[in-house]
C-alpha cells in the first residue's frame, strides 16, 4: 500500500462527509430512517497545494499518476487526524502559475477495503 507524499496542502480545505442513509417516508408525511453499510459516513477532501515547486508538484503528480495506472487505493492522513485512512484520487488538476511554481488542486475520497 502506497502513502501519499509528504508534502503539506495549504490551509482552506475542504471536507465534506456524506452518510448513507436508508430513508422511507409514508403518505401521513412519517418518516423512518436506517442506518446502511458498516462505513456508512465515508469523508471526502478537496485539497490545495499552492505555490509549489516543480519538484513538489511532479512528486504529487507522478504519485497520482501511478495510482491512476491500476486504480490502487493510497494511504493519507488528514490535517485534523492524527490517523492514516485509505483514500483514492479520481480528479486532480495542475496550473502551472509561474517559474517553478505551481498549483495542484485534487480531490480524496475515502474508500474502506481490507
Amino acid at each position: 500500500m502506497a502513502t501519499f507524499p509528504n508534502i503539506a496542502p495549504d490551509y482552506g480545505l475542504s471536507k465534506e462527509s456524506a452518510p448513507v442513509v436508508r430513508k422511507v417516508q409514508f403518505g401521513d408525511g412519517y418518516e423512518q430512517r436506517l442506518r446502511f453499510g458498516l462505513n456508512q459516513n465515508p469523508k471526502a477532501w478537496d485539497i490545495t497545494w499552492n505555490n509549489i515547486t516543480n519538484a513538489d508538484a511532479n512528486t504529487i503528480e507522478d504519485f497520482l499518476n501511478a495510482r491512476a495506472l491500476d486504480y490502487a487505493s493510497f494511504t493519507w492522513t488528514p490535517p485534523d487526524s492524527g490517523v492514516a485512512y485509505k483514500w483514492v484520487c479520481e480528479q486532480w488538476n495542475k496550473t502551472m502559475n509561474a517559474f517553478n511554481r505551481n498549483t495542484i488542486k485534487a480531490k480524496f475520497r475515502q474508500v474502506f477495503e481490507p
